[in-house]
């Protein structure tokens, strides 16, 4: 027995959602033996939008039963049924959902149409509802109405499993290890199946092959089971657009990481949040000026040449030269920490020696300002990552010259490595961002055994 389902919203994610209306029709596979729909008062406002879509608003649920006052019939008609619905994982963790909240545990199989239809009617370039029901010439009255779609997804329903070679498609679908009601519906099975349980990167694309997210794993094919479980509003909205996966092996972690970075910056992608900023970095720099000083400034990194240290903005970069100017007494005015002042009278630092007042020599100062630029340079070396490649056969490299991340690569381990040049030949050219420096300095804070120093454009 199977019952039938459609609901509409008050929107698109399930948390907070809430029912407006709901339809549902008890099917034995030949006829409807039982039907339940009704208009439902969601207890919040309905929003503009979704009046437009489905033409309930406010006014019509007034004094429409509230989901409380449903769920005994809802229970009932449903008991014993798989529940059935076009995308299906959409209106059973709605209403699974909105029983929670009020004590109720709702549990059924479940099948989805859309999926179905992919898997007994392939070839056609969209399975929404709409477009279904047109080319199989399916009525469908009331469009974005719970018993308009419900009627129409029974009447598809009813033709799928008259389709030549259905029972063992609906065995498989039915079976709780085959993940099929799991999976997004316009995703084939035969994609999901194809993604390695290695690290790498994975692109979620739509149904026009637009990358909408970009994910890096270790184990890439556990991680894209995970988005398909999670049930916060994003992930249903990203999974239910998602047609297509693709991936990148890369090897590790750390590369993983790089590849991602990489990716999200390039793509943009509308389901990434994280790493999309193109927010300008700021870097300290050195200079001396007339009068023989050195100064200790900041900057856009891009009007500076060798930057001695990156940060996010300029108030780290202020935060941080602080430090420095009280760790090692320098002058406030020649850290531009104050600025158009004949002598530093900063509110908080007050171990300057006078050589703003000419009390000690620039020589001096300057030999405190060269250990103060090597501290803050003590990362700036030239450095090789090691790391697992794509293969046992091969090992993955990432390049840091001047403490700045080059990019990476991937090489036969049987291969003679004698100089920087040699590398070159392997290296993928990247772009070094804040984001990749968080990350490198992360793994080597961790990881300083699989490091090597170049010198004299020798590894050693």
């Amino acid at each position: 027995m199977y019952t039938i389902i459609d609901i509409e919203t008050t929107g698109n994610g399930i948390k907070g959602n809430k029912i407006t209306e709901i339809s549902i029709f008890k099917f034995n596979g030949l006829d409807i033996v039982d039907e339940f729909s009704s208009l439902v008062d969601p207890e919040c406002e309905i929003p503009y939008f979704i009046t437009g879509l489905t033409g309930i608003d406010n006014d019509m649920v007034k004094g429409a039963p509230k989901i409380h006052e449903i769920a005994p019939r809802v229970l009932e008609i449903t008991t014993d049924t798989i529940f059935v619905a076009h995308s299906v994982n959409f209106d059973y963790n709605v209403i699974k959902n909105e029983f929670k909240e009020i004590g109720i545990d709702f549990n059924r199989k479940k099948l989805c149409t859309v999926r179905l239809s992919r898997k007994l009617l392939p070839g056609y370039r969209s399975y929404s509802l709409g477009k279904l029901c047109s080319v199989l010439g399916i009525p469908l009255t009331d469009r974005h109405r719970a018993r308009g779609d419900a009627h129409a997804t029974m009447l598809l329903f009813k033709k799928l499993l008259d389709t030549d070679g259905a029972e063992p498609v609906f065995k498989s679908f039915l079976n709780a290890r085959s993940q099929e009601a799991t999976l997004p519906p316009a995703l084939s099975r035969e994609t999901f199946e194809k993604l390695p349980a290695q690290p790498g990167v994975y692109y979620f694309k739509n149904g026009v092959g637009k990358i909408i997210y970009v994910g890096k794993a270790i184990n890439i094919k556990k991680r894209v089971l995970g988005h398909f479980y999670d049930k916060a509003s994003k992930e249903v909205r990203l999974c239910r657009e998602t047609a297509d996966i693709e991936y990148e092996l890369s090897g590790s972690e750390l590369v993983a990481l790089l590849m991602e970075s990489a990716a999200i910056k390039h793509h943009y992608p509308e389901y990434n949040s994280a790493q999309k900023s193109n927010a300008q970095d700021y870097g300290i720099f050195s200079y001396e000026d007339r009068n023989g000083i050195m100064h200790l400034a900041y900057n856009k990194v891009k009007m500076i040449s060798r930057p001695i240290a990156l940060f996010n903005n300029p108030t780290d970069c202020r935060t941080y030269l602080e430090e420095v100017c009280k760790q090692f007494e320098l002058c406030p005015k020649y850290c531009h920490l104050q600025e158009n002042i004949a002598s530093c009278s900063h509110y908080s630092i007050d171990r300057c020696r006078g050589v703003c007042r000419g009390k000690e020599s620039a020589a001096k100062y300057n030999d405190r300002v060269v250990e103060a630029i090597e501290t803050l340079s003590r990362d700036n070396r030239n450095l090789v990552i090691r790391e697992q490649g794509r293969t046992p056969f091969e090992e993955a490299f990432v390049l840091i010259r001047d403490g700045f991340y080059r990019g990476y690569g991937f090489l036969d381990r049987t291969l003679q490595i004698n100089s920087e040049s040699d590398l070159e030949a392997y290296l993928n050219p990247q772009k070094n961002s804040m984001e990749t420096q968080r990350i490198i300095n992360a793994y080597l804070n961790k990881k300083a055994a699989n490091t090597w120093v170049l010198s004299d454009r020798i590894i050693e």
